[in-house]
């Protein structure tokens, strides 16, 4: 069974950075575009950002656009989310997942989640 491995988060000061890691075990994301989601305590899981397997396309919620970048590097099956400019408002857990189908902001548009990495910003 594949799965998607998050790792990165932590305890920031509002204003520093955190690099987020998606890594894979026995799952092929090649010709996948990939999506970073986040969930904070009592809300629904929102997009954060997304990106095409080839083309390199990206995809930002407003919210982020400006600070956070996605980025991936296919030879190692590995997504990355470096998020700079940190503020209270992005603690959340954060999750990379596979789509499958259109509609990259869509939950329902991915089949594959990894477990979460928390990502706490103190302000």
């Amino acid at each position: 069974q594949g799965q998607l491995v998050e790792s990165g988060g932590g305890l920031v000061q509002a204003g520093g950075s955190l690099r987020l890691s998606c890594a894979t075990s026995g799952l092929t994301i090649s010709g996948y575009t990939m999506g970073w989601f986040r969930q904070a305590p009592g809300k629904e899981r929102e997009f954060v950002a997304a990106i095409s397997s080839f083309s390199g396309s990206t995809w930002y919620a407003d919210s982020v656009k400006g600070r956070f970048t996605i980025s991936r590097d296919n030879a190692k099956n590995t997504v990355f989310l470096q998020m700079n400019s940190l503020k209270h408002e992005d603690t959340a857990v954060y999750y990379c997942a596979r789509k499958i189908k259109s509609g990259y902001d869509r939950t329902d548009s991915y089949d594959y989640w990894g477990q979460g990495t928390q990502v706490t910003v103190s302000s």
